[in-house]
């Protein structure tokens, strides 16, 4: 990225520069010809093409065109940043909230606020925040991923425990199951945006804007309890050694190894699609608390429907983006087929999610969801440089899983080597 890029947020106190590119909005709108709107949008996510058909029968003022690309980290990102640089980009595209800053940064998006100010009211608080900078506003919240526990109930019952409410308990849970048979552990190691949530919860935000600076804070006081408890569990024995979405991991929830995931909606589809031998024996409850009543909510996960610098009618655009996060018959297919969880609040309601599921023994699993995403902690802040921080990350924090060097110290590497990245890079860092 150049040097001389700058964000500009115009703000009603004044602008917030993170010492990125300014991004200016392009003029254009749907109702200045007879013919509909054009507007191009690219994603990848199961359903996304069915519900452009269904846009655009139902719409006559906009036509929208999808093209399928590969997901982000497989390619689709970098398309997309190619296609900004070469002036023929589409208006939207499908970008995870912890790109982006990071498309931001590079100057790749154009801020609607004024055109989608309007709907904020339509999303849950924490996902809004996670299409924003400053008073800026790049996307439309598509999904969102409040976590909550995911538990071996046969296990439990087998030992006479309850899912546990608080970390405290879940700690004395992991050394009574390990304690009964040395091969069970409560859980496996958590990497990159999986841990994330987990700080998430807390309000031990790894980054935010100090004035015209990014403020980097990983190593924390705040992330370092955090990460104390967990290298506690290490230093015990009572984690898995098998990484998350490996074989053995799947192996391990079907033959109850592995007692617990602490995560997002979405990891049902995950957990059910991988550990078939588990299907009946897995039930969900909220998110344990670090002090008994209260209510704190982690996320991980979740895109949005961006605006791409250039777009030429952001206003049709937003149209789209609008409709598609929040048209029940639309996200109720969302939910079967990607197994979306919406970021709007008006959907929690969708047939798809009161519907009880056979793996997880009838229960309404979407209903812990439900309660549980108004209650995400919206203070928080990805960084303009996430795919390099989770890669420094992930590196120290599958050496600590392993007995090699501690959690604390994956954290406080990632942030010296992600300050390093962003003076690289141009970007005002607050000390």
């Amino acid at each position: 990225m150049k040097k001389s890029a700058a964000i500009r947020l115009a703000g009603a106190a004044g602008a917030v520069a993170l010492g990125i590119m300014g991004l200016t909005g392009c003029s254009g709108g749907s109702g200045t010809s007879s013919e509909p709107a054009a507007v191009t949008f690219w994603g990848w996510a199961p359903g996304y093409a069915d519900a452009v058909k269904a846009f655009n029968t139902s719409h006559k003022d906009v036509k929208v065109t999808y093209q399928e690309v590969q997901p982000g980290s497989k390619g689709g990102y970098q398309k997309m940043l190619n296609a900004v640089t070469a002036g023929n980009a589409p208006c939207l595209a499908q970008v995870g909230y912890e790109t982006l800053p990071s498309f931001a940064a590079q100057g790749a998006l154009e801020d609607v606020a004024s055109t989608a100010k309007a709907d904020e009211k339509d999303f849950q608080p924490a996902a809004w925040k996670s299409v924003t900078i400053g008073d800026a506003v790049y996307g439309a919240p598509v999904d969102t991923g409040p976590m909550g526990l995911f538990y071996n109930k046969q296990l439990f019952d087998s030992l006479g425990l309850s899912a546990p409410t608080t970390w405290a308990e879940y700690k004395a849970d992991a050394e009574k199951i390990h304690a009964s048979d040395p091969t069970k552990f409560i859980s496996s190691p958590y990497l990159d945006y999986d841990y994330a949530g987990l700080a998430w919860q807390t309000g031990a935000a790894w980054f935010g804007v100090d004035g015209d600076a990014w403020k980097v804070s990983l190593a924390s006081d705040a992330n370092l309890k955090i990460a104390d408890y967990w290298q506690g569990l290490v230093s015990e024995g009572l984690i898995s050694s098998a990484p998350m979405y490996d074989q053995a991991w799947y192996t391990g929830l079907g033959n109850g190894s592995i007692a617990t995931v602490v995560g997002a909606v979405w990891q049902a589809g995950v957990i059910k699609g991988g550990a078939a031998d588990g299907s009946g024996k897995w039930a969900v409850e909220p998110m344990p608390q670090w002090s008994a009543g209260d209510d704190q909510v982690g996320n991980a996960g979740g895109s949005a429907t961006a605006v791409l610098k250039g777009c030429s009618d952001p206003k049709a655009a937003w149209e789209f983006a609008h409709w598609l996060s929040t048209d029940k018959t639309t996200f109720d297919m969302l939910v079967k087929k990607a197994g979306l969880y919406p970021a709007a609040t008006g959907l929690a309601d969708l047939p798809a999610l009161t519907e009880g599921d056979a793996y997880f023994g009838g229960q309404k699993i979407f209903d812990v969801f439900a309660k549980a995403a108004p209650k995400v902690n919206p203070d928080w802040t990805w960084g303009p440089v996430m795919t390099k921080t989770a890669a420094d990350l992930d590196d120290g924090l599958g050496k600590a899983w392993s007995g090699q060097g501690t959690i604390a110290d994956a954290l406080k590497t990632a942030q010296d080597k992600t300050i390093a990245e962003l003076k690289k890079q141009g970007l005002k860092v607050s000390q």
